[in-house]
């Protein structure tokens, strides 16, 4: 029996150290470009999806940024706030699947996802998610996006996984959004294989908002 994804993810985190997961990286310096290209304003309010144990977390709140992050894994936030220490006070921690949060709307500046979106392998789960990213996103907010490229793994921690160019990611969000920026990373596993990412970076115009 496959186990349900909360289950899943809480066993990959309870089984393995947060560095010897493959999608490590000390600083998501590709992501992090795009934070500072978008010139938001101190306090600003970001939502890192499935940010679970990620640095992103630490090197947004050295932007003076305001953090939420959001993951299924009470695992995963549990080992980010044991990092961060005294710091996990300025953050606020959401243990929920984004499919199913009930975020507020029109409240975040800014919207991060680093492979949680090309887990979405059924079309009424994009839709979902895209319902939920548009809702909750400012107007004039931004989308910083990324997945396994279309040569990367076709599967992660034994899931399967769907791959996008970064135009691919553009048309997902739709005609509303505005493309920014686009890149494609080589991201290399804590044990030396090499994964493909594409990123897509793009705004959602103020008038344009569902």
């Amino acid at each position: 029996m496959t186990p349900a994804p909360k289950d899943h993810w809480e066993s990959v985190y309870q089984t393995k150290a947060i560095d010897e997961l493959s999608w490590f990286r000390s600083h998501l310096e590709t992501s992090l470009g795009f934070v500072k290209q978008a010139g938001l304003g101190p306090r600003a309010a970001v939502i890192d999806i499935g940010g679970g144990a990620s640095t992103f977390v630490d090197d947004t709140l050295e932007l003076d940024l305001s953090v939420t992050v959001l993951d299924l894994s009470a695992s995963a936030l549990a080992a980010a706030r044991a990092r961060l220490g005294q710091r996990a006070r300025a953050v606020t921690w959401s243990c929920a699947d984004v499919l199913a949060a009930d975020l507020p709307e029109a409240s975040y500046d800014l919207w991060h996802d680093r492979a949680v979106f090309h887990f979405l392998i059924e079309p009424v789960d994009r839709a979902s998610y895209l319902a939920t990213l548009r809702r909750s996103l400012k107007p004039g907010g931004v989308v910083v996006l990324a997945t396994f490229g279309p040569n990367g793994p076709d599967k992660c921690s034994g899931l399967r996984v769907a791959r996008y160019t970064p135009e691919d990611l553009h048309r997902e969000l739709g005609a509303p959004f505005e493309l920014l920026g686009a890149a494609t990373e080589i991201h290399r596993t804590p044990w030396g294989s090499e994964q493909e990412f594409s990123y897509c970076f793009c705004r959602l115009p103020a008038a344009a908002r569902s």
